[in-house]
């Protein structure tokens, strides 16, 4: 199955993308997009913790979607990722036990401060005066 507009090529692509476009109501492109607007999303606490306030782990077929995007750690897909956090958590959402972890606020604000403590340690173009470390931060505290 195609997973996007990369792996279309030639006329057999161009049948094959319109087939599926009647199944999925959009164009592979357009899948590609959303998919990969997604996936990104993922690259931020709070989201993670609106999607486990709302159910969304609990629900098989939500769970099935996030094993399906693991695709996007194909360097052909990865390649087109601006927030490569994303992809960190999208591995951890596979897991039963961190998805189960997103409900706690104190977790989410220590994911949180987890990315800011990287952001500020492993950039190139690094601030001056940034110079925070991850293990100065505490570990989250049960609610």
């Amino acid at each position: 199955a195609s997973r996007g507009m990369m792996e279309v090529d030639g006329a057999e692509g161009e049948g094959a993308s319109r087939g599926a476009e009647e199944v999925t109501g959009c164009s592979d492109r357009d899948r590609l997009t959303a998919e990969l607007e997604f996936v990104q999303l993922l690259a931020n606490p709070q989201y993670l913790l609106y999607l486990a306030q709302n159910k969304y782990f609990a629900d098989d077929a939500f769970i099935n979607y996030l094993r399906y995007l693991t695709y996007w750690r194909e360097p052909q897909y990865a390649k087109l990722v601006i927030f490569p956090q994303c992809l960190f958590f999208l591995d951890q959402l596979q897991r039963k036990e961190f998805r189960d972890l997103l409900v706690n606020g104190t977790f989410i604000e220590w994911l949180h401060q987890q990315q800011y403590y990287f952001w500020c340690t492993h950039r190139e173009d690094k601030p001056a005066g940034l110079t925070a470390k991850a293990e100065d931060a505490p570990p989250p505290q049960a609610n």
